[in-house]
C-alpha cells in the first residue's frame, strides 16, 4: 500500500515537474521587465510651457513609487491584495479561486489574484481563460517576487493597470476622473480609483455612476475593516459624491495646429515614436492667442450669420427617426462656460420659453435670446427635436444655462497667425468646429485670393522701377484676349481718373492693378506670388491679377510676413524642438529662411499696405491705434472674404466663406465679414508690444530671431518656388494626402476622419481666357512726378 501511494506521489510529482517546465519554456526572461518601458504620452506644449495637447497609444504618464500617497496605496492594497506586503507573489488558496472564476464566469475575477499576478498577466500574458494561462501567471510571478523589491513591483502594476476611458495607470487616472495629479487625492477620491482595476467598464463611474459608487463604498469599508481609516473618517467618505471633474478632451483648444504637428512628426520620427514614446514637443503656439483666435473666429461668424437673417432649415432628431433621449452631438464632449458656441437639441417649447438639452445640461431661452431672429414666439418656428446652435451666455438662479440663439448655415472661418521675426506659428483655426469638420481651411483649402493677391502684382512693378507716387489712369480699359476682347470694372462699377499707385492700392481698384500686371507680364507677377512662397499652379491670364488664382490661407500670411520683415521669408513652423522621454533632443530641422525682395522694395510695399489701414478699405483697423497694414480681398459673387495684415511683430490672416462656394451674399466684402475677426484677434496680439514701429527710410534692416540652431547662417538669396503639379498631373504626397507641414498640400478631397465633408470646390467663380502679352502701353499712363519725387 505504501509502495502505491508513493508510486502516486511519484507520479504526481512528475506531472507537476513536466508542467512546470512546459509552461515555463516560453516565459519572459525577468531581464525583459527590467528594462520595460511602458507606452507613455507625448504631451505638446505651448511657448510658456503649457500642455495643450496630447498623442498616446495608451494614455499613461509615469510617475515614481513615491508620488503615490499612501491612502491610494493603502486603498489599492485593501481592495485587491491584502497580504500584497508578506506574500511572495501567490496567494495558492486566492489562485485557485482566481482561476475557476476566469474559467466559468464572463467577468474577469480580477480581485481574486495578487497585485504581482495582475501585473505579470498585463505585461505579458493573454487574456484568454485557459489552466495553461494561469499556470504561466503564477511561475511569472514568482519570478518576478525573486527580482523586483515590493516598492518597485507596486510602481510598476500602479503605472500600468487599465482604469477606463482610455487611461493607464493611477497618474492619468487621476489627471482624467478629477484633473489633478495621483499625490492629490482626496480619501474618496483615491478610493473611487482603487475601485476601478477590477472592472475598469464595469465600475465606470462615467457611465455607471451607481454602480462605481457601490464599488468605492466597499473600499472605504476594507480600508476601515484593515484598520487604516477610522470610521469617522469611511462615514464622512462614504457621504461623499463621486466629485468627478473630468478633464478636457485632449487637443480640444487647438484641434487644427495639433493635427499639423501630429503630421510633421509622424512624417519625421514614425507613428509609434510619437505616439508612445513620451516625446514632449515644443511648439510655437501661444495658448493665450490661440484662445483668441478660437473666440474671434466663433464670434466673427455668429455677426455674419445675423446679418444674413434667420434661414431655418433645421435638422430635427425625431423626425429622423432617432430618439430624444439618446441623442448625442458631438459637441457634448467639450467643456461648456461663457461665451462659449454648442449645438443642442430642443426638448420643450413654449411661446415664450425653450428648453435646450446639451448632453447633461440644460438651457433655458426666452424672447431676448431669439429676438434678432424676428420671431416673436419660440414655437412658431422651433419645434420639439430641433437642433439648434448655441452662445452660453451664463447661469440661471435654478442652475441652468442662459443661452442666445445663433446660427449655423454652414459659414466657415479660418485664421493663422505668426511670429515675424522666427516665422513661428502662434494661432491656428481651421474651421467653427473641428466635431464636426476636421478638414483645416487654413492649410488645406485653396480659395480665390480676391485683392488680397495684388501685393504680387505691386511688388512686381517695383521691382521693374514703378514708385509709389506714380500716376496711372483708373479708367475704361478692354485688352486684347485669344477669345476676344476683356473688358474689366472695379468692384463699385465706377472710375476716378488719375490717382496714384498708392491710392490706386488702397482703394483696390481692380483697372490699375490689370494695367501693370499687363505692363510687367502676369507670367511675372505669377513668378513674384511663387518667389513669396506660393505653390499653387496658377495659371497665366489676366484676371489673375485681380485674383482670380486660388491660394490657402498658409501661403498668404507667409507671403505678407514678408513686407514688415524687410524683405525676408521666415517659413511658416509649428515645431522649436523636440526631446525624448529622458529629455534628450531630437535632431530637428531650422526653418528655411530666403531674401525675397529688396529692402527698398519691401520698404515702399510697406507704404501701401499701410495706407489701406490709414484711409484705404481697411480703415476701420485704425481704431486700434497702432501701426498696422495689410489688405482685404473679395471674390466675384461675394464667395470669399480675406484680410491679410500684420503688425511689427505678427502677421494674420482670415478667410471667410462656405466650403461649397456658394455667396456670403450681398456687400459681404473682406472688410466687413473677414476684418472684424482679424482685428479682435490683433486686439490681444499687439497688447503688450506697446512701442512698436515699422522701420522707415534709412533705417538699419530688421533683424530676424530664427532659431536655427546653427549659428552664423546666412539667410539664402532670393530662391523662386517651385509651383505645384499641374492639374490633372500626380503630386506626391504623405499618407494624409498632404505635403509636408512646411509647405501643407491643399486637399480637395477630405481626409478619412471626416465627419462631414465639404463639397468638391466646382462652383467658383468662371475664369477669362488668357490675353496675349504685350509690351508697354503708353496710354495707360499720364505723367510721373517731376525730378523722381515721391
Amino acid at each position: 500500500m505504501t509502495f502505491f501511494a508513493l508510486l502516486g506521489l511519484s507520479a504526481v510529482f512528475g506531472a507537476m515537474c513536466g508542467l512546470m517546465l512546459i509552461y515555463s519554456i516560453n516565459l519572459p526572461q525577468m531581464t525583459d521587465l527590467a528594462r520595460y518601458r511602458p507606452s507613455t504620452t507625448t504631451e505638446l506644449l505651448d511657448v510658456h510651457g503649457r500642455v495643450f495637447g496630447s498623442f498616446a497609444l495608451e494614455r499613461r504618464v509615469v510617475v515614481p513609487y513615491a508620488d503615490f500617497p499612501p491612502i491610494l496605496r493603502e486603498a489599492i492594497i485593501s481592495i485587491e491584495d491584502k497580504s500584497f506586503e508578506s506574500n511572495w507573489g501567490v496567494n495558492l488558496v486566492r489562485a485557485v479561486e482566481a482561476a475557476y472564476r476566469d474559467l466559468h464566469e464572463d467577468q474577469r475575477a480580477q480581485g481574486a489574484s495578487t497585485i504581482t499576478m495582475q501585473l505579470a498577466r498585463n505585461l505579458f500574458l493573454s487574456s484568454e481563460k485557459t489552466y495553461g494561462r494561469k499556470l504561466q501567471e503564477i511561475f511569472l510571478s514568482m519570478q518576478i517576487e525573486r527580482r523586483f523589491t515590493k516598492q518597485q513591483i507596486f510602481e510598476l502594476y500602479a503605472n500600468q493597470i487599465y482604469l477606463g476611458r482610455g487611461t493607464y495607470g493611477f497618474e492619468a487616472g487621476s489627471e482624467y476622473y478629477f484633473s489633478k495629479h495621483v499625490r492629490d487625492l482626496t480619501l474618496p477620491e483615491a478610493a473611487l480609483l482603487a475601485a476601478l482595476p477590477k472592472g475598469p467598464e464595469y465600475y465606470s463611474p462615467v457611465r455607471y455612476p451607481e454602480r462605481a459608487l457601490k464599488r468605492r463604498n466597499l473600499v472605504l469599508s476594507e480600508l476601515l475593516q484593515d484598520g487604516k481609516i477610522t470610521k469617522a473618517q469611511a462615514d464622512a467618505a462614504k457621504s461623499t459624491p463621486l466629485g468627478l471633474h473630468l478633464e478636457a478632451p485632449p487637443n480640444s483648444i487647438a484641434p487644427y495646429f495639433v493635427e499639423e504637428v501630429r503630421r510633421q512628426l509622424e512624417k519625421e520620427y514614425g507613428v509609434e515614436e510619437v505616439h508612445g514614446a513620451g516625446l514632449r514637443v515644443y511648439t510655437t503656439l501661444d495658448l493665450g492667442l490661440q484662445e483668441v483666435a478660437n473666440q474671434a473666429v466663433l464670434d466673427g461668424t455668429a455677426s455674419y450669420e445675423r446679418r444674413e437673417g434667420w434661414k431655418g432649415k433645421l435638422r430635427n432628431v425625431v423626425l429622423s427617426g432617432m430618439d430624444l433621449e439618446s441623442y448625442r452631438h458631438p459637441d457634448w464632449t467639450q467643456k461648456v462656460s461663457k461665451g462659449s458656441y454648442v449645438h443642442g437639441v430642443v426638448t420643450e417649447v413654449a411661446a415664450k420659453r425653450v428648453v435646450v438639452k446639451m448632453g447633461d445640461q440644460q438651457a433655458v431661452l426666452t424672447p431676448e435670446d431669439w429676438a434678432w431672429t424676428q420671431n416673436i414666439d419660440g414655437d412658431s418656428f422651433l419645434r420639439t427635436g430641433d437642433i439648434v446652435y448655441l452662445r452660453i451666455e451664463g447661469n440661471r438662479p435654478d442652475g441652468t444655462l442662459r443661452a442666445s440663439l445663433q446660427q449655423d448655415s454652414g459659414a466657415q472661418a479660418s485664421l493663422m497667425a505668426m511670429d515675424n521675426a522666427t516665422g513661428e506659428v502662434v494661432a491656428m483655426v481651421g474651421g467653427r468646429d473641428f466635431a464636426l469638420s476636421q478638414f483645416n481651411r487654413a492649410t488645406q483649402a485653396e480659395r480665390q485670393a480676391g485683392s488680397s493677391f495684388k501685393p504680387y502684382v505691386y511688388t512686381t512693378a517695383f521691382e521693374a522701377g514703378a514708385k509709389p507716387t506714380d500716376i496711372i489712369v483708373d479708367g475704361p480699359t478692354t485688352f486684347p484676349t485669344p477669345s476676344g476682347p476683356y473688358t474689366p470694372h472695379n468692384y463699385e462699377k465706377n472710375y476716378v481718373g488719375a490717382m496714384t499707385l498708392t491710392n490706386a492700392f488702397a482703394e483696390s481698384r481692380n483697372i490699375p492693378a490689370l494695367k501693370l500686371a499687363y505692363k510687367y507680364g502676369i507670367r511675372k507677377v505669377i513668378e513674384t506670388a511663387h518667389r513669396f512662397g506660393v505653390t499653387s499652379d496658377i495659371p497665366a491670364f489676366l484676371p489673375v491679377a485681380i485674383g482670380a488664382a486660388d491660394i490657402t490661407l498658409y501661403e498668404q500670411v507667409g507671403s505678407y510676413s514678408v513686407f514688415p520683415n524687410d524683405g525676408i521669408r521666415v517659413e511658416p513652423h509649428y515645431i522649436r524642438r523636440v526631446t525624448q522621454a529622458n529629455g534628450l533632443p531630437l535632431d530637428e530641422k531650422p526653418p528655411q529662411v530666403n531674401e525675397v525682395i529688396s529692402v527698398d522694395t519691401a520698404r515702399e510695399m510697406m507704404q501701401l499696405l499701410q495706407t489701406v489701414v490709414r484711409g484705404g478699405t481697411g480703415t476701420a483697423a485704425t481704431q486700434l491705434n497702432y501701426p498696422l497694414g495689410g489688405k482685404t480681398g473679395t471674390t466675384n459673387n461675394y464667395t470669399d472674404a480675406w484680410f491679410i495684415g500684420f503688425s511689427p511683430s505678427v502677421t494674420c490672416g482670415t478667410w471667410v466663406g462656405f466650403d461649397n462656394r456658394q455667396s456670403l451674399g450681398e456687400k459681404e466684402t473682406g472688410a466687413r465679414a473677414a476684418l472684424p475677426i482679424w482685428m479682435e484677434f490683433m486686439r490681444a496680439a499687439i497688447a503688450d508690444k506697446p512701442n512698436e514701429a515699422f522701420a522707415t527710410g534709412g533705417a538699419p534692416k530688421r533683424p530676424l530671431s530664427v532659431q536655427s540652431g546653427q549659428p552664423g547662417d546666412a539667410v539664402l538669396p532670393p530662391k523662386p518656388v517651385a509651383p505645384k503639379t499641374a492639374a490633372g498631373q500626380a503630386t506626391p504626397m504623405d499618407k494624409d494626402g498632404l505635403k509636408k507641414p512646411a509647405a501643407p498640400k491643399k486637399s480637395v478631397e477630405p481626409q478619412s476622419f471626416w465627419v462631414s465633408k465639404p463639397p468638391p470646390p466646382t462652383t467658383g467663380a468662371k475664369k477669362t481666357s488668357a490675353p496675349k502679352q504685350s509690351g508697354e502701353s503708353p496710354s495707360f499712363w499720364v505723367s510721373k512726378p517731376p525730378n523722381g519725387t515721391r
